[in-house]
């Protein structure tokens, strides 16, 4: 059986990562996002300046104050990225469905400008949360679903969300006589 120190050779270490080969353009883009006021990209470009001048992850994860993970993380996408990876991207997941189709959409705005009560809710004010429970009821979507997903369903139908209206309607099964004046 052999000893980690022969497994790894005499430093004991595995091999250092490095990025690729950098081209003369890679060079000028990591330069100059140091000097751009987005603190992702600069870190991604001292990370990876560092590296190309042959320093470890873990002496340039020293130097920075970060993570040894974090500097092998920005070398492994420069390797499949090039410069793209100095950008920050989206962290919104990559495989979230938008819950209502055209039908549920056009179906929106009745609902919304309906009252509440309407579908059996005690308020006569909607809420998110209250919109996405009679939208699950109706069959418009499978499963329950966030307030910003609704909020984008409901920008997605075209209704202005800040000018939904108070519906306002007594549960007294004698208002509309009352309102009218007919009692007496």
């Amino acid at each position: 059986m052999l000893h980690k120190a022969e497994t790894y050779g005499i430093t004991g270490g595995m091999k250092a990562l490095q990025i690729r080969k950098i081209t003369n353009e890679e060079k000028k883009e990591l330069e100059n996002g140091l000097r751009t006021s987005d603190a992702f990209t600069v870190r991604r470009c001292q990370i990876l300046l560092s590296n190309e001048k042959g320093q470890t992850a873990p002496r340039i994860a020293e130097g920075l104050h970060c993570s040894a993970q974090s500097v092998r993380r920005a070398i492994h996408a420069f390797n499949q990225e090039g410069t793209l990876c100095i950008h920050k991207k989206s962290s919104r997941p990559h495989n979230s469905v938008f819950s209502f189709d055209q039908a549920g959409l056009e179906r929106l705005p009745d609902i919304v400008n309906s009252s509440p009560r309407d579908y059996g809710i005690e308020h006569s004010l909607w809420s998110l949360e209250r919109l996405v429970k009679v939208c699950h009821q109706l069959g418009m979507i499978e499963k329950q679903i966030s307030s910003p997903v609704m909020r984008d369903a409901i920008k997605r139908a075209g209704i202005d969300w800040k000018r939904v209206r108070k519906r306002i309607r007594s549960t007294d099964e004698a208002y509309e006589e009352k309102k009218s004046g007919e009692m007496s």
